[in-house]
């Protein structure tokens, strides 16, 4: 949050102005090092903690990650369910049978890569498993009866179907 400008607040951020080398064991950073590593910030630890925060890597702990990667996995179970019917019975399908079905085909969460990307690629992946097909999209298409005509051979070209004029 800091990174993205949403906190300004350095305390509400940090729960120490002190660097360490090692947190886990309490080892502080030797302030020969940190003159060594920050030249420019005269040995001012608050300004050190601010260049960590805006240049260095951030360390996710493996239930912050594995938060992450189940929080991913409803997601795009969700976008699927959004997007797709099952193709027999032309209704939504629930997304704990999505859920099931996309650890039943061992889809893999990319981190790096957005929901609604790896839901679109997923789609492929479900049809081997489940009988599901994109939706439909209905729309309604309001223009002024001079494009009548115009619209029409538009809409019919692109082999849409037209429930009412």
């Amino acid at each position: 949050s800091w990174r993205e400008g949403v906190e300004k607040d350095l305390d509400e951020v940090l729960q120490s102005h002190t660097v360490f080398t090692n947190v886990s064991k309490g080892e502080v950073a030797k302030k020969a090092d940190l003159m060594k590593a920050f030249e420019d910030t005269k040995g001012d630890q608050t300004e050190i903690c601010k260049i960590i925060l805006a240049k260095g890597d951030l360390q996710v702990s493996d239930k912050e990650r594995q938060a992450q990667t189940e929080a991913m996995f409803k997601d795009i179970a969700t976008i699927v369910s959004e997007k797709c019917v099952n193709s027999d019975t032309k209704r939504p399908i629930p997304v704990s049978i999505i859920e099931k079905a996309m650890k039943e085909c061992h889809i893999a969460v990319k981190p790096n890569k957005n929901s609604k990307q790896q839901a679109l690629d997923t789609i492929g992946k479900l049809k081997e498993v489940l009988s599901l097909q994109r939706a439909e999209m209905r729309i309604k298409v309001v223009t002024p009866v001079k494009m009548l005509n115009k619209i029409r051979k538009l809409l019919t070209k692109l082999e849409v179907t037209i429930e009412s004029e």
